[in-house]
């Protein structure tokens, strides 16, 4: 199997390597900040973390890569260290409905770009590698700003709008959903 390696201006996104794995551990530590926009009420436990590593090192291990890749590793293209991932997950496989995640983790690297390149790779990656699906979405909350923008950026709709859905630090925020057909998509990008 070909290793999945996508270059931008100023990111790639590539398959993981075994170098990524104690950068991603730190990052998986609860005390940084991305963690309080990428899904907060959805909090790993320590002993969790420790096992997605585990899980990590093993399919790395045994060269355990499945196509199309649900995941990337966003990456510095100079540098080629790990900044943050993209991932891709079934709302509902049955009917071909695919949504699409973003995370960067270094607060430093927020508003400069780097997510728009990297959503930009990774919507092309899954529209060419998944045929059968017409549409993608990005899930979220009405407390992360940055992907609201980045998701009307790219040409994706609100979709949905579920009242306070989710509960942030005590408070409630709506849970959003924004879409964009394959059609749509390969018309923004000619």
């Amino acid at each position: 199997m070909n290793p999945v390696y996508l270059r931008s201006n100023n990111i790639v996104l590539r398959d993981w390597i075994l170098e990524d794995l104690d950068r991603y551990k730190y990052w998986l530590e609860p005390k940084h900040e991305w963690h309080n926009l990428d899904g907060p009420y959805y909090r790993l436990t320590p002993d969790e973390a420790k096992i997605k590593i585990f899980h990590l090192r093993h399919n790395l291990e045994k060269n355990i890569f499945p196509d199309p890749r649900p995941q990337l590793v966003i990456a510095d293209k100079n540098t080629n260290e790990l900044m943050g991932l993209v991932s891709s997950y079934w709302q509902s496989k049955e009917t071909f409905w695919l949504s699409a995640g973003l995370s960067l983790f270094d607060p430093a690297t927020w508003k400069n770009g780097y997510g728009f390149e990297a959503a930009q790779l990774w919507v092309d990656y899954l529209f060419q590698h998944h045929n059968e699906i017409v549409r993608l979405d990005f899930r979220t909350w009405s407390g992360n700003q940055g992907m609201i923008k980045l998701a009307l950026k790219l040409g994706f709709k609100e979709e949905a709008r579920f009242r306070d859905a989710r509960i942030v630090n005590g408070k409630y925020y709506d849970g959003l959903a924004f879409g964009i057909l394959r059609s749509e998509w390969n018309v923004k990008k000619n």
